[in-house]
């Protein structure tokens, strides 16, 4: 049977600290929105008030980004949040934390590794890009048989580069190949 998300909206996350550069590895580690992803996140319910066909129920992802977005969008449209840990971005492991450049200079192939989203790659202590795309496929589903729909799902961007890669019915080695900047709004 063909997995089918139709319905289902997904939206990352505002900047974080983290996501500026020289980047940093956030994965589970909950770090909150800066006051520039508190803006992108009012804009983002600006855009979801104005659609012609109303969001009916609102996902976040459990971390506070996620949250967080979604609360301040999800007030333009009266609906609050409910939460689903599945949504999360990838576990980084033991990379959580750490600048990409003291990652790719302190265990360079698996940084390339990573960078070339090589399948077998997973990493240390975490996720791999499958188990990744397997969990937040579990969350949708849920959430569509759930509904109402349509549902928006804020998430976080390696969430959704997996998730495109599903919809483009492209391998997973194809997930950096889609540019996924934060409040991005992306239909399944």
């Amino acid at each position: 049977m063909a997995l089918d998300l139709d319905g289902v909206i997904l939206a990352r996350h505002g900047e974080t600290k983290d996501n500026l550069p020289p980047g940093r590895f956030q994965g589970w580690t909950d770090t909150p929105l800066n006051e520039l992803g508190r803006r992108q996140a009012f804009d983002l319910g600006g855009l979801l008030a104005a659609r012609s066909e109303p969001i009916a129920s609102l996902w976040a992802s459990d971390l506070s980004r996620a949250r967080e977005t979604a609360s301040i969008a999800g007030a333009a449209i009266g609906l609050r949040p409910l939460l689903d840990w599945r949504l999360r971005e990838g576990n980084r492991g033991r990379w959580e934390g750490y600048l990409f450049d003291e990652i790719k200079a302190s265990d360079p192939d698996a940084y390339a590794a990573w960078r070339g989203a090589d399948l077998s790659f997973a990493f240390p202590n975490g996720e791999s890009l499958q188990d990744l795309q397997d969990r937040v496929i579990a969350s949708l589903t849920d959430i569509r048989a759930r509904g109402p729909l349509p549902a928006l799902a804020v998430c976080h961007g390696g969430a959704i580069r997996a998730m495109l890669c599903w919809r483009e019915h492209k391998p997973l080695d194809a997930f950096w190949e889609f540019d996924v900047p934060n409040t991005a709004v992306v239909t399944l």
